[in-house]
């Protein structure tokens, strides 16, 4: 069935929603990196329960992050590109079709960039679901871990920050505190790392809004044609 309405509106409420959870998406990846370059570089003590107390440095000699920077670029392209080039977008093209009862360049600019970023999106999404996957389920072996004490890094292994961290609240560690800043800081990894399914969501949703908005407009105007083709030739 042929949409006669136009899809305006709800591209610019999903669009405003996207722009948010972009938005949550940067803020949450900082806090990891913030986190990684401060209290999480450690070192942290640890005490085992057959052995003495030894450092063990914040993070290991493999730490992985190239996901999380997919997952910022995702979220910024999101939140600038999408999110405030839509609203001069849909501005334009609501001006446009007041004044001159057609669509505006720039909305098709636009859908295309919708198209790109919702398939960078995607590959975040699946890039940081496939790395956590490949390296989790491993833990820290303290014989190794004090046999190359802080400031040595963890040798063994290839580790995303999330997984580490989780590995690290698994051994004795001395410090109550620093089991709770640890902890706190695991949970925003674990909230970027899912929120990355509500980006590429909401990014799905509005690329089909857009989609079915660009092919009613240019169903329209290919009506429109049509008619006046058939209006202007007598033998018809």
């Amino acid at each position: 069935m042929a949409l006669k309405r136009s899809l305006l509106v709800p591209i610019g409420l999903t669009t405003f929603l996207l722009g948010i959870d972009a938005a949550v998406s940067l803020g949450l990846v900082s806090s990891m990196v913030a986190f990684l370059h401060s209290y999480g570089g450690g070192p942290f003590p640890v005490a085992p329960p057959n052995g003495a107390p030894f450092l063990i440095a914040g993070e290991p000699a493999n730490l992985v992050t190239d996901q999380g920077h997919t997952a910022n670029a995702a979220g910024g392209t999101a939140l600038i590109l999408v999110g405030f080039g839509g609203v001069l977008a849909l501005w334009l093209e609501r001006r446009s079709r007041k004044k001159w009862d057609r669509s505006s360049p720039v909305f098709y600019v636009w859908a295309v960039i919708v198209l790109l970023s919702f398939l960078l999106t995607m590959v975040a999404l699946i890039y940081t679901f496939v790395e956590t996957s490949m390296t989790g389920g491993q833990t820290i072996d303290l014989g190794v871990a004090e046999a190359n004490p802080a400031p040595t890094r963890y040798p063994d292994g290839r580790w995303t920050p999330e997984n580490w961290y989780a590995a690290l609240l698994e051994l004795p560690l001395v410090n109550p505190n620093n089991r709770r800043v640890i902890s706190g800081n695991l949970g925003m990894m674990r909230g970027w790392r899912w929120n990355l399914v509500a980006l590429f969501v909401l990014g799905f949703v509005l690329l089909v809004l857009v989609g079915l908005e660009v092919w009613r407009v240019r169903r329209r105007d290919t009506q429109r044609v049509s008619m006046a083709e058939v209006l202007g030739d007598p033998a018809k």
